[in-house]
């Protein structure tokens, strides 16, 4: 099996480091990268080369691809693994939040492929390998930010696939299910901070609770997976039906008594 040059986030725990470890053991070059070092440390002893990247900082991401090609004279696999997942009710969770989890979950990964594109383009070969998830096929209760980040990062893939195909280029969507990592624990973490209630003096604060707040205990106990969880508290879904005279073709009951013009 010929020997890879591979960069890949998010290795300091859970999939990507244990994919660097097997990568590393199959003999490729593996640089497994993380914002904190001291968590990479004991990859070394695996094979794999440690280094610090933090994906929302365009020049840690351009110091860290330049750090590899440096060191190996190409990149042959760049594994875009870091991410995270925020939870909370949109009413709960602070813009700046929603764009951090688009920056760390999207747009990191959009600017390291940028800059291995043209040594890729250059070796007329590569693979870009991105780490979406099932949730970037449907949607769960407090989970808007995370998966808008996740169907964002499928149309991302699905469209450079196309533009690189011509190039010898190859790209791969990777789309786990739930797998024990330290992933819950962190959205755990998140959705507990977000779900505080709010300041009596805060302007938007009010007598009724937040949208998230029924829906805590059962998700908290889902990221710890700490069973027996909770029932799921939703009122039952009702269907009203639509009036056949405000459907699509007939005009609405006021126009059509009033005389008045569509």
């Amino acid at each position: 099996m010929q020997q890879k040059v591979i960069l890949l986030t998010g290795a300091s725990s859970g999939i990507g480091r244990e994919t660097a470890i097997r990568l590393a053991r199959q003999g490729h070059h593996v640089y497994g990268a993380a914002r904190r070092l001291q968590l990479l440390q004991s990859l070394q002893a695996q094979g794999v080369h440690p280094l610090q990247l933090d994906v929302t900082d365009p020049s840690s991401c351009a110091a860290a691809v330049q750090a590899v090609v440096s060191a190996e004279g190409r990149i042959d696999v760049l594994v875009n693994n870091a991410g995270y997942g925020h939870f909370g009710a949109v009413e709960d969770v602070p813009l700046s939040e929603a764009r951090r989890q688009l920056e760390v979950n999207l747009f990191g990964l959009a600017c390291l492929t940028r800059l291995v594109l043209p040594h890729m383009r250059h070796q007329h070969s590569g693979r870009i390998i991105n780490t979406s998830s099932i949730g970037g096929h449907f949607t769960s209760y407090l989970g808007a930010w995370y998966h808008v980040s996740k169907y964002a990062v499928e149309a991302f893939s699905d469209a450079l696939r196309m533009e690189l195909r011509p190039h010898g280029i190859h790209v791969v969507l990777i789309e786990p299910s739930s797998i024990r990592t330290p992933w819950g624990e962190i959205a755990a973490q998140h959705l507990e901070e977000v779900a505080q209630p709010a300041s009596p003096a805060s302007p938007s604060s009010s007598s009724s609770p937040s949208s998230s707040v029924p829906l805590v205990p059962f998700l908290l106990a889902r990221f710890h997976r700490a069973p027996p969880f909770p029932p799921l508290p939703l009122p039952p879904l009702t269907v009203t039906p639509v009036p056949t005279s405000t459907r699509a073709g007939a005009p609405p009951p006021s126009s059509a008594a009033s005389g008045a013009p569509a």
